[in-house]
């Protein structure tokens, strides 16, 4: 259980781009307005907000959502994990709607899973603005995990973060960083409870696959070993990924 709380703490606080490459699906849409998408990806390294969560090993994920048109979603996601029992599934649901033009708002929770491991799940509230300008698109967002849960004890952890990504015109390409900050009541392993984590990258997209490349980095204290110990260090991350 130690153990775990080390990864689960480094997680939540931690920093990274990974999204691990979040890839644009195609949907297919039925005539009661639901939309069903989906993705599979290989990435060389699952880092989240930074930190490496595959022991900086190869990872295979996967997910699918449920949306309707009035704006309520739904979905998973898994991932394969290099601590505890190897298995990491999200499940989320929310709400996203254009407020203005150009401009969505979403709101919503996830829910931790590590099956068959026992106090072990976390569970994060957020929200986050979306806003496009031309080929431009930046979000900026905050994920939030409270105190009291028996994963996380009496510490509780904010995730502050942006996103940016610039669709080259009439090219594949997408070029897309990432900024987070993190902060907990927690101190691990002589982390001061803070961590800055960032990214920059490219997409090059090709019918129903994405190939991504990432500088992912945080500013993790090298203090005894400590950043290169959780694989908070600096790192390339490669990802393919199909949508569906």
């Amino acid at each position: 259980m130690k153990k775990f709380s080390r990864a689960c703490f480094g997680m939540l606080l931690a920093a990274a781009l990974v999204p691990q490459a979040a890839f644009a699906q195609e949907a297919e849409e039925d005539s009661d307005g639901i939309t069903i998408t989906g993705s599979a990806t290989v990435v060389s390294d699952y880092r989240f907000r930074g930190f490496s969560q595959s022991n900086e090993e190869a990872a295979i994920q996967g997910g699918f959502t449920i949306a309707h048109d009035s704006g309520l979603y739904a979905g998973t996601w898994g991932s394969s994990i290099g601590f505890n029992n190897g298995t990491e599934i999200d499940v989320f649901a929310g709400f996203a709607k254009e407020v203005s033009s150009g401009l969505t708002a979403d709101v919503g929770a996830t829910l931790y899973l590590y099956p068959g491991a026992s106090n072990t799940t976390v569970i994060e509230p957020y929200a986050s603005l979306t806003g496009a300008i031309g080929p431009a698109t930046l979000k900026g967002g905050i994920a939030w995990a409270p105190g009291g849960q028996d994963s996380l004890g009496d510490a509780s952890a904010v995730y502050l973060y942006s996103d940016l990504g610039v669709q080259i015109p009439d090219t594949p390409v997408k070029l897309k960083a990432h900024l987070g900050y993190a902060k907990s009541d927690s101190f691990l392993g002589g982390l001061d409870g803070e961590v800055l984590d960032y990214s920059v990258g490219v997409d090059f997209t090709w019918k129903v696959l994405t190939l991504g490349v990432a500088y992912v980095n945080t500013d993790a204290p090298r203090t005894l070993g400590y950043k290169e110990a959780v694989g908070a260090d600096g790192a390339v991350v490669f990802s393919l990924g199909a949508a569906f």
